[in-house]
């Protein structure tokens, strides 16, 4: 089943309320999702999720909002502002230009709010204690990135991103590094995962019709 999971969730709560809905005694998500992202989860029950693995390796696309002037602890919303800066007026040629270096064969050093264990521990577990850890960097594909100039309600500087890119990528890591490129810092400020291997979030079910109809 599709899943368009809710922002404020994290990806095993959602699970764990399909998964109570329909009664099921095995589930299991296929790819985690932040608790700040929305968008498509495939859940697998029963004997499906033998075939959970190749949704987890499968290549992912999202829509996110990035503001710009600010880094933050988490590289998101959620973090607390380390850097501020004025940001510098772009054109879209910039914007193409950052766009087509973070786009192929890249590198990424994972944030240290990220689910990635060292020494058995996940980095977000020693990130909230103040530690810091060195992070090899990984190898991603991104295969089209798109940055656009987005309109806020405030005079806060924000772009759009459209990414299509291979499992392990980091959309926070990106971001981060994309406000690197533009001179400006920047962090996520929302995050939807629009597309899952061959699943589309057009036909995922949002929490609510999952109770309406299975309740």
């Amino acid at each position: 089943l599709l899943l368009d999971k809710p922002i404020g969730l994290s990806s095993n709560d959602a699970l764990q309320k399909a998964k109570w809905l329909l009664r099921a005694e095995k589930a299991g998500h296929t790819g985690t999702l932040d608790p700040l992202a929305t968008g498509v989860l495939p859940l697998c029950f029963g004997a499906a999720t033998k075939f959970s693995q190749l949704h987890l390796d499968a290549d992912k696309a999202y829509v996110a909002i990035a503001k710009l002037g600010e880094k933050t602890t988490t590289a998101d919303a959620e973090g607390e502002v380390i850097q501020s800066r004025s940001v510098p007026t772009l054109t879209q040629d910039q914007l193409d230009a950052v766009a087509q270096r973070f786009s192929g064969d890249i590198t990424q050093v994972p944030p240290m709010y990220s689910a990635l264990k060292q020494d058995g521990k996940p980095l977000y577990e020693l990130a909230r204690q103040g530690i810091e850890v060195e992070r090899a960097a990984r190898h991603v594909h991104i295969s089209q990135l798109k940055l656009s100039l987005w309109q806020t309600e405030s005079t806060d500087v924000a772009i759009k991103i459209e990414v299509h890119c291979s499992k392990g990528t980091y959309i926070r890591a990106l971001a981060r590094d994309i406000g690197i490129g533009l001179e400006s810092g920047a962090h996520l400020t929302s995050l939807r995962r629009t597309r899952s291997g061959s699943f589309n979030v057009n036909d995922a079910l949002t929490l609510e019709k999952f109770e309406e109809i299975f309740n």
